[in-house]
């Protein structure tokens, strides 16, 4: 009698991703839509070969990056300082593919006017997740581009925009953006870099810099003080333009410390630096810099949107082809109900968060081109920091939900996988935190008529659903939405603002999401799939509980009942 086989000879297969553009249906439901069909007809092909590589090469790329991290040397074989950084050659691959394909470019071009940012943002959603998160020196340079596009009044300003909205990896150029100092991060009105003007109508920046991102790039936008701080050690900025190297090549006064060991985004080069005496140009007006700069960082708000959403549709798509592989129990375990249910939520996830990205980057296409109504401008300021902070919970969430549908595979380092949750785990961080960007929320109902708008748009979305298929969902939102007002009109003090700022960015991120749904729905009804997932956002999310007082937080007193 034949006895068991002493061992195994099976092993798993890891899952193959197809085309990232033609196999993300609701992606291509989406800009089929919202986009006119000559516009969708005339970027079909390159979103198509595009999806293709982002599925492919770029893969391999970003591992290489990622496996192969910067390296800094401080001196050469001579004993001459040189802080010389080298990348991985997937690193420097993955730069030319943003400068040939258009990753900012298309953006400034406006080919296809209010609807280039649009087709940008997209084709940064299938490009992030293979980049080993090459999008942040993107972002920190399409946000320079956009600052020098209002503000570069200077030749010198006006050939550098050139070179960041370059397609020829030769002359494309990258911008850094040095805020983070050791005083804090987001307060940046304690900084501790000074300028000094040089008598040759420039400046001599002088400080240190904590924490820097992209210090491969070619220039660099930072904020420094042209006068002492004031007794409380807050100091009032400007903004200044650089250029990291002189035209020898060597550093422009700047001594690279170190690179910063990070939990994630392993691939980047993150640099602490020393400024000795760096030659630098007043960017706006003296003592504005915060003000100015937020239009970088507004780009780079809705970049980091768009990470967020990307991570979160690759870890659907690695889950779903891995169900289509994986065996267990006799059966794939696409077949599995439980494993069906926790991809369907990370489908519903992915979707409804991308629903959002793509919202913000209509309405910034549209006010770029100057279509946007006041109502739409305030709604964009509104859902910037909002679609920033949920997002990027989300996707931590997602990626950390990705690992665990792999099993053991996905715990471990080789498999690829783990990379991701270390990497989206920065997108709470970068740009603000969720508590700072809630602050900034407030900041955009109660200055620029934020929350005003919103209830515009809301209303005005309602009123155009009158498909009587839509008539309980239409009601249930209106319902949701009344209990957002009444919370947030009831709260009388700055102070419980403040404490309640969150639960209201969250409710408001969600709320944006179902009425964007609704509207999606008046095209496709006919979409069994999408008209479920309203049902589900309706029911599972924008919970009522969800907002909570400062009184029930016990941070205020509880004001005395009336009557």
């Amino acid at each position: 009698m034949k006895g068991p086989t002493p061992y195994s000879d099976f092993i798993q297969k890891l899952p193959k991703l197809t085309n990232e553009y033609t196999s993300d249906t609701f992606l291509v439901d989406y800009l089929k839509t919202y986009l006119p069909e000559e516009v969708l007809n005339s970027i079909t092909p390159d979103l198509t070969q595009f999806g293709e590589r982002t599925a492919g090469i770029f893969r391999e790329w970003a591992r290489d990056a990622e496996v192969n991290p910067p390296q800094l040397t401080h001196f050469d074989a001579m004993g001459n300082r040189v802080d010389e950084i080298k990348v991985s050659n997937g690193w420097l691959e993955l730069e030319k593919v943003a400068a040939k394909d258009g990753l900012v470019a298309i953006g400034y071009e406006r080919k296809q006017d209010e609807f280039s940012r649009l087709y940008q943002f997209v084709k940064l959603y299938m490009y992030t997740a293979s980049s080993a998160i090459y999008t942040c020196p993107l972002a920190m340079t399409d946000g320079a581009a956009r600052l020098i596009e209002i503000y570069g009044d200077d030749e010198v300003l006006r050939k550098a925009f050139e070179g960041l909205t370059s397609r020829d990896p030769e002359t494309f150029k990258t911008s850094g953006q040095w805020m983070t100092e050791r005083t804090g991060g987001s307060d940046v009105s304690r900084s501790m870099t000074f300028a000094e003007p040089d008598g040759e109508g420039g400046y001599i920046l002088k400080g240190h810099k904590w924490f820097t991102s992209a210090i491969t790039a070619d220039i660099a936008f930072t904020l420094a003080s042209t006068e002492p701080p004031a007794s409380n050690g807050r100091a009032a900025l400007s903004l200044f333009y650089l250029p990291i190297r002189n035209e020898d090549g060597s550093l422009n006064g700047i001594e690279v410390e170190a690179l910063k060991d990070k939990l994630g985004t392993k691939a980047l080069p993150t640099a602490q630096l020393n400024l000795k005496g760096v030659k630098a140009m007043m960017v706006g007006e003296k003592g504005k810099g915060v003000k100015t700069i937020s239009t970088l960082f507004n780009i780079t708000r809705i970049y980091n949107t768009i990470c967020a959403v990307s991570y979160m549709r690759r870890a659907y798509a690695l889950s779903e082809a891995y169900s289509k592989e994986r065996e267990a129990f006799g059966t794939k375990i696409e077949n599995h109900t439980l494993y069906k249910k926790s991809l369907r939520e990370m489908e519903i996830a992915y979707q409804s968060s991308t629903i959002l990205a793509l919202f913000l980057s209509k309405l910034l296409g549209k006010e770029e081109c100057g279509k946007a109504t006041e109502t739409e401008s305030a709604l964009l300021r509104l859902l910037t920091p909002v679609a920033k902070l949920y997002t990027a919970k989300q996707s931590i969430k997602y990626a950390s939900e990705h690992i665990e549908m792999f099993g053991g595979i996905g715990y471990l380092e080789d498999s690829g996988i783990p990379s991701m949750l270390r990497d989206a785990q920065v997108l709470s961080i970068w740009e603000g935190t969720t508590n700072v960007l809630s602050l900034d929320m407030l900041r955009a109902m109660e200055r620029e008529n934020g929350f005003a708008s919103f209830g515009e748009y809301s209303n005005q979305l309602l009123t155009s659903i009158t498909d009587p298929d839509l008539a309980n969902e239409k009601a249930a939102l209106g319902k949701k939405l009344k209990v957002l007002f009444n919370f947030a009109t009831g709260l009388k003090t700055q102070e419980e603002m403040i404490a309640s700022a969150r639960d209201v960015a969250f409710y408001i991120a969600e709320a944006t999401i179902a009425l964007l749904w609704l509207d999606f729905l008046k095209t496709n009804k006919d979409k069994g799939n999408y008209y479920q997932t309203l049902k589900y956002w309706l029911r599972y999310k924008m919970r009522e509980d969800s907002l909570v007082s400062a009184e029930e937080l016990g941070l205020v007193p509880e004001r005395e009942s009336v009557g």
